[in-house]
């Protein structure tokens, strides 16, 4: 599972302690452990743009192999199964913040690469679930990514809380605990999906996919973000090829997507729900009109750059 990001948020009840830059990188390293090491299982909620749902998680670590399932409690029928990382099966729509995509496996945090990119300290404790947590901040550096604060556990490292705020200080997202266990192994039922969950079933075209990344690159990325892998695919609606490419700095990700309009008429788009924005524009190439739109938990000003320095190195574009 993914822990959902956040910056400094003081509470009452909170003992601020000294803020050690160091401490924070091993906490961050024993984050990336804990989810490969520690199987658990427990309640949190989620909240985005205002809106609460809750969720059961199980997750079990056992013969090199990483399991997961996650169940929405409330509102319409959510559920993910993931193994190492990779979503096998869902029901309903992915939450965003909550679901990767399909080829996404789970990583180590680097603290090593985001403290050049992020302050990180260790700012405060909490208790969180009944559980002593230690917080720990990533402050951004500049004004290209989002903050995060980390309440995790003191026993395990494992994430009880966190929360992503924007450069103003307002909430954008909230995941936190309400029970955990770790220490009963969650059972081979409890990892069993619903007869309701559908298996993904990737079709992406490779050899597209590697032509899409040398043909195509930004002219500007926020300084820190890196091509991490594209793919391939055929929209089943519009039946065109769509070619995504995915960037992250170690932590925040955004993915763009390539699609020929073929004559259709669209217009530009702008939209923000919660932390997750996505910007559409049109570029015009030799080879026809492109969509390009770019999804990710970046501000939107950021996107809406990033959208418009995309060129094709086979043939100059043009807005």
């Amino acid at each position: 599972m993914r822990a959902i990001p956040l910056l400094s948020l003081l509470l009452s009840g909170w003992f601020v302690v000294p803020a050690h830059a160091d401490d924070a990188q091993d906490w961050l390293v024993r984050l990336g452990q804990a989810e490969q090491k520690q199987s658990f299982e427990g309640t949190f909620v989620y909240e985005r743009n205002g809106s609460f749902s809750t969720h059961s998680i199980w997750h079990r670590v056992q013969d090199g192999k990483v399991r997961e399932r996650l169940l929405q409690l409330d509102g319409s029928a959510q559920e993910v199964v993931r193994v190492d990382g990779r979503t096998q099966c869902v029901s309903g729509a992915l939450i965003a913040g909550l679901g990767d995509s399909p080829k996404s496996a789970a990583r180590a945090f680097d603290p090593q690469k985001l403290k050049n990119w992020y302050d990180l300290a260790v700012v405060g404790k909490s208790r969180v679930a009944g559980r002593e947590a230690v917080i720990v901040s990533l402050t951004p550096r500049d004004q290209h990514r989002y903050g995060f604060e980390l309440h995790l556990d003191k026993e395990t490292g494992l994430p009880l809380k966190s929360l992503l705020l924007n450069d103003k200080g307002q909430l954008l997202e909230r995941f936190q605990f309400t029970r955990l266990n770790t220490t009963d192994l969650p059972s081979e039922a409890e990892l069993q999906p619903n007869d309701d969950c559908r298996a993904v079933v990737l079709d992406s075209d490779k050899a597209s996919a590697a032509k899409t990344a040398q043909a195509w690159h930004s002219d500007w990325l926020p300084p820190g973000f890196e091509l991490t892998g594209t793919t391939s695919r055929n929209d089943p609606e519009t039946k065109t090829q769509v070619n995504s490419m995915m960037f992250d700095d170690g932590l925040a990700r955004f993915s763009v997507f390539l699609e020929p309009l073929n004559g259709a008429t669209v217009t530009d788009t702008r939209t923000q729900l919660g932390p997750t924005v996505a910007v559409s524009r049109r570029l015009t190439t030799p080879q026809g009109e492109i969509m390009v739109t770019v999804v990710g938990e970046i501000p939107i000003g950021t996107a809406e750059r990033i959208a418009l320095s995309m060129r094709n190195d086979s043939s100059s574009t043009k807005q």
